[in-house]
């Protein structure tokens, strides 16, 4: 039996990730709220900003500041 603990595989929590679905959780309260009001072009925007939100993420995360990124510092959390 090994004595050695399994490696951590972050779930998301980097800046990459932390910045992407801030950027997408904006986006889709626009949205909600444009489609509320009726608002076609704010409704379409909303759906960009989520587009946006997903580039972002791909481009921190290739950036090194992903979960396994050279950028990224994992916090220990003492157990």
């Amino acid at each position: 039996m090994s004595t050695t603990e399994p490696a951590e595989l972050g779930e998301g929590h980097s800046p990459a990730a932390w910045t992407s679905v801030i950027i997408m959780l904006v986006g889709f309260t626009i949205g909600t709220l444009c489609f509320w009001f009726d608002i076609v072009w704010g409704v379409w925007a909303s759906a960009a900003i989520v587009v946006i939100g997903l580039i972002v993420g791909w481009v921190m995360g290739r950036a090194g500041y992903g979960v396994n990124g050279p950028k990224y510092v994992s916090k220990h959390h003492n157990e």
